[in-house]
């Protein structure tokens, strides 16, 4: 029984650790679920403007936080960047139409959001969360290569929501 209850302790304790740790965000969505149709309203179809995001379970010493949201789908060798962007103040809601953060190029070369577009068929949007321990001092017209670059070393968690888009 004793076993069983110093068992039971461990399992407990590991469980809190990884809470702890913050292994991961949730990066959700009020439009849509994680592998769910994105609305026409935040495509190439529609408004063309961003979808609404929340993003939670910050880890602790979060100083900012960065989003790239890409279509390896695409057929544009490395896939299809539609949004870069970073120093997002941590707690924040990202509303649908989003311009209080810094913003560099999308895949057309122009800053902030493009909505997906895709060719043919159905494609996958990653909506990619990065909790960072710092504020990027970085050129305005940074691409998802170069934030990449600059996160280095300074991620302290991140979170995937992946949506789907069919013309």
């Amino acid at each position: 029984m004793r076993s069983l209850l110093i068992l039971s302790t461990g399992i407990i304790a590991a469980g809190f650790a990884i809470a702890a740790t913050g292994s991961g965000l949730d990066v959700t969505s009020p439009v849509f679920n994680n592998n769910g149709m994105i609305p026409k309203k935040y495509s190439c179809d529609g408004d063309n403007v961003n979808p609404p995001l929340s993003i939670d379970h910050l880890p602790v010493g979060t100083k900012t936080v960065a989003l790239i949201v890409h279509d390896p789908d695409a057929p544009k060798k490395g896939g299809f960047t539609h949004w870069v962007m970073w120093n997002i103040k941590p707690g924040m809601l990202i509303t649908e139409n989003y311009k209080d953060a810094e913003q560099g190029l999308n895949g057309s070369g122009k800053k902030g959001y493009t909505g997906m577009c895709p060719p043919s068929g159905t494609h996958h949007y990653h909506f990619m969360a990065y909790a960072l321990d710092v504020s990027l001092n970085i050129d305005k017209r940074t691409d998802k290569k170069y934030l990449e670059k600059a996160m280095k070393g300074h991620i302290l968690a991140q979170g995937d929501l992946v949506g789907l888009y069919k013309k």
